[in-house]
């Protein structure tokens, strides 16, 4: 896993004009990487992370864009430990995601109140991943998919920031995360072979979840078989 917190590493940043507190000045459209790291990062900035979706052949998965990622109980990293990450870009150049079930205890109003719009009362900001902690990024459940600035798959996509309260009505459910989940060239697809991750298609409500503790275990007993019986392993194995 990708863990730099200088600037969005994959796919297009497009930072929103929203003036945070302790803020420092965002740049203008600029592509992900060297360009994201040379500019002055607020506090919490807000930004949209593209996609591209491109055909990897991965156990008979065609595309992992709009997959879940759900950590193998074996996956004891810290940031990732029985995580379920909804791959949001799959390109030759790496991979990002964002995580669904690992709520923050700040509330949208009190980090980012200018995007209080988008989020029910008291509603939290989600950690999306190690990556760009500082970054802020909304996803969305489109009434119609086409009004997405970045589509990703089915209805959801990420909205423009630009107009925060135009969101609204052209969508049904929104989600605001901080920072996402990254990964280098090769990277995902080598700790796919070590099978650190199970694969299963993601559900809009996947995203959406108001029970994250228990979406580790939902997502497993959805895939059935002998991923149910991975559903119960406890989380500390000295539980029997």
């Amino acid at each position: 896993m990708v863990d730099d917190s200088a600037g969005c590493v994959w796919g297009w940043l497009r930072p929103s004009r929203v003036d945070v507190p302790a803020a420092g000045q965002a740049g203008g459209l600029a592509k992900a990487g060297a360009a994201a790291r040379r500019r002055a990062g607020a506090t919490i900035q807000a930004c949209t992370v593209g996609t591209s979706a491109i055909s990897r052949q991965n156990e008979g998965v065609d595309t992992l864009q709009g997959q879940l990622l759900i950590a193998s109980p074996s996956l004891l990293d810290s940031n990732f430990r029985r995580t379920v990450v909804l791959v949001t870009e799959h390109t030759d150049e790496g991979a990002a995601g964002l995580v669904l079930n690992r709520p923050s205890p700040a509330s949208v109003s009190e980090l980012v109140p200018e995007l209080e719009p988008l989020a029910e009362e008291e509603e939290q900001v989600w950690l999306g991943g190690p990556v760009q902690p500082n970054a802020v990024l909304v996803l969305g459940e489109f009434v119609d998919p086409d009004d997405a600035a970045v589509p990703l798959f089915g209805s959801l996509g990420f909205p423009s920031l630009d107009e925060p309260e135009d969101v609204v009505p052209a969508t049904t459910r929104r989600r605001v995360f901080a920072g996402y989940a990254g990964w280098g060239a090769g990277q995902l697809e080598n700790e796919l072979g070590r099978e650190d991750w199970i694969i299963e298609p993601a559900q809009n409500d996947d995203a959406f979840t108001e029970a994250p503790d228990d979406l580790w275990a939902e997502v497993l007993r959805r895939k059935g078989g002998i991923y149910e019986l991975v559903a119960r392993i406890p989380e500390d194995p000295s539980v029997n």
